[in-house]
């Protein structure tokens, strides 16, 4: 919650929200002079089909801003040679000359994509590809489909560095008695602990159809560290509702399989409000010091 508030003081910053007027149209993004963080302005298309919105946004991508101080995020050599829509995934084709901007820029650069594309009806994720192939990630892997969710950084501050991180996250089917993973790729502030990503990600739900949440919405994360390999992951009381119909073990091990899967901690000890001596459901208690349960997976 603590990272869904910043992000959304960042988008009204960032927008220029300063009176009681709602702005009405698409918000695009643009990229601040000193390329350390984005800014939108908001503009009215006239398009009323989801390929026309999308034609008259990339073309004001490429426009210079009404404010001065904001910039296009493509740079002038940087071409989209072109896109496909399918169902609810667009995918954009980029020139060779996209993997020569550096890495902070680029990640800004989807980043403003990303959010104004998202807002056109039918377009719910963003596929990018570099001379007809898969965008890569540092590691190698191809960054894969994104929302805007994706994109965690902190609200008032200029990007210092951006990491990458190629989760693995623990949902559950439809049944809601088995754990399914999903591989969620996100870029995000290095001033942000992977262990507080990956809980914020598991308490937002998953950003991709075919799996469910398995934490209540209403959830905040109070705290999360790790010390001697144990993750200490301290929630508040809403975890203890009812939330979504899954078994009592699901939410539980969602977490600590997600967070034993994703860092170097090999176990999991779970409070509320700072106390170990509660009780899940009437079944589990919170004074164990939990390990990753592979049985529960689908």
């Amino acid at each position: 919650m603590f990272v869904l508030l910043c992000f959304l003081c960042l988008l009204a910053a960032g927008c220029g929200q300063t009176s009681e007027t709602e702005q009405s149209g698409y918000q695009i993004w643009y990229m601040n002079k000193e390329e350390t963080r984005l800014d939108c302005e908001y503009k009215e298309l006239q398009a009323k089909n989801t390929e026309g919105l999308l034609k008259e946004a990339l073309e004001l991508l490429r426009e210079r801003p009404e404010d001065d101080l904001h910039k296009p995020v493509l740079p002038d050599n940087v071409r989209i040679e072109g896109y496909e829509i399918e169902h609810n995934q667009l995918y954009l084709n980029f020139s060779i000359e996209y993997m020569d901007m550096p890495k902070v820029y680029e990640v800004l650069c989807r980043a403003a994509l990303v959010r104004t594309l998202c807002q056109i009806p039918d377009i719910d994720y963003i596929g990018f590809r570099v001379d007809g192939q898969p965008l890569m990630d540092l590691k190698g892997k191809a960054v894969g489909l994104m929302n805007e969710e994706q994109f965690i950084e902190n609200a008032g501050e200029e990007i210092n560095a951006y990491r990458t991180a190629d989760l693995t996250l623990y949902y559950t089917n439809e049944a809601g008695n088995r754990l399914v993973t999903q591989r969620v790729p996100m870029e995000y502030n290095s001033n942000i602990s992977v262990e507080k990503l990956i809980v914020e990600r598991l308490i937002a739900g998953p950003p991709y159809e075919g799996v469910y949440p398995t934490i209540p919405e209403n959830t905040k994360l109070v705290s999360v560290s790790v010390r001697d390999g144990i993750c200490y992951v301290n929630l508040d009381e809403g975890f203890l509702q009812t939330g979504y119909n899954v078994t009592e073990s699901i939410p539980v091990y969602s977490i600590v399989n997600s967070l034993i899967q994703n860092t170097d901690a090999q176990k999991v000890q779970i409070s509320i409000n700072g106390e170990t001596n509660r009780i899940f459901r009437e079944s589990i208690s919170f004074d164990t010091i939990f390990e990753k349960n592979e049985e529960l997976v689908e």
